[in-house]
């Protein structure tokens, strides 16, 4: 009986000692499957800039500078968000083999058209992490109270992403509408604040990233350099529903947990986040808030992973980073923007 208990005690100190080997293991393989994915999907950024001299816009809205247009445009009185909607994903998908995915989607209709609603609810492994414990499968989109937004076909469904792209350091989501006047900038280094206006609608003079409604950005535009600017990054259902399809006007994106600093957002962050800081984006101390990967004030609007310590990012280049939740948060900052003249050391 004793010799049984001996090897039994053995036994268990042995299983001890290996599950957390398997699981490390098994991490290591969602963790390189997640880099191969945001890979592809970097050169398809490449390989779309080579077909269009441009990437891809973060979503295709119509362009008013009053908030007025035609009523097919379905313009949000509020954000400005409007027809036809496709994000920054959906236009990559001739470069990701996607091409019968492709031939069933009609891209001069809006997002969520009946006509479409089988495709953007297709579930596209290459836009999915491994380790994301939120769920890969389509999402009904919300209002701002939380219920199911209606278009007037129904509840819209849109298939899953844990890929997003980068605003920069700034956020324009609901603020490049109606309501705001001026919109505040943050100095990084000093956190001295500067005031514009005028924006109305233009959404390119408050983004400082990549990627932003109606946006042109070619290389030229990324004078920081490529390999100094975030383009993609992850973000964990598990904190909120992103999608490859794009932007529902009157779209909110609703957190999975709550903390003291995070809450619903506007449409735009279906498809987009950013680093941070951003006009009237404070701490409890008055601080401007920057979010590297992990950040613990968990924005919808911020960059998530489930990969411990961190999360991958693409670079403009094409490369593909595992960056520390850690980070120096200026260093973040400066590696949001495309054109800001930040000289970036090691991260």
């Amino acid at each position: 009986m004793i010799e049984l208990l001996v090897v039994i005690a053995i036994i268990a100190v042995l299983v001890g000692l290996l599950l957390p080997a398997v699981q490390q293991a098994r991490e290591a393989a969602r963790r390189s499957a997640c880099k191969n994915n945001l890979k592809q999907v970097g050169l398809a950024m490449h390989n779309y800039h080579d077909a269009h001299s441009c990437f891809p816009p973060g979503y295709i809205s119509y362009g008013t500078r009053t908030g007025t247009g035609p009523a097919w445009a379905q313009i949000d009185p509020d954000t400005w968000d409007a027809a036809p909607g496709w994000g920054w994903a959906s236009q990559l998908l001739p470069f990701l083999e996607q091409g019968n995915l492709i031939d069933q989607i009609q891209t001069e209709l809006p997002v969520w058209a009946p006509q479409n609603a089988a495709a953007v609810a297709a579930k596209l492994p290459v836009f999915l992490c491994p380790s994301t414990s939120g769920g890969d499968e389509p999402f009904v989109v919300q209002d701002d109270a939380g219920n199911p937004l209606d278009h007037g076909n129904g509840p819209i469904r849109l298939g899953r992403s844990h890929y997003v792209a980068s605003h920069g350091q700034e956020s324009c989501w609901g603020d490049c509408g109606s309501a705001p006047t001026n919109i505040i900038f943050t100095n990084i280094y000093t956190s001295a604040t500067t005031v514009i206006s005028g924006v109305n609608g233009d959404v390119s003079k408050v983004a400082d990233g990549p990627f932003y409604r109606n946006s042109n950005t070619s290389f030229r535009d990324i004078t920081d350099g490529t390999s100094n600017t975030i383009f993609l990054g992850e973000h964990s259902s598990k904190l909120s529903e992103k999608t490859w399809a794009g932007v529902v006007p009157g779209a909110f994106t609703h957190p999975g947990f709550s903390t003291p600093e995070n809450g619903p957002d506007a449409a735009a962050t279906l498809v987009l986040v950013h680093g941070g800081p951003s006009g009237g984006e404070l701490d409890i101390t008055g601080t401007p808030i920057i979010h590297p990967v992990n950040f613990p004030t968990y924005h919808v609007g911020q960059m998530y992973s489930e990969h411990p310590g961190g999360g991958h990012i693409c670079l403009g280049d094409g490369s593909v980073r595992f960056v520390s939740e850690n980070i120096s948060l200026v260093t973040w900052a400066e590696l949001s923007s495309m054109g800001e003249g930040e000289i970036v050391g090691e991260y």
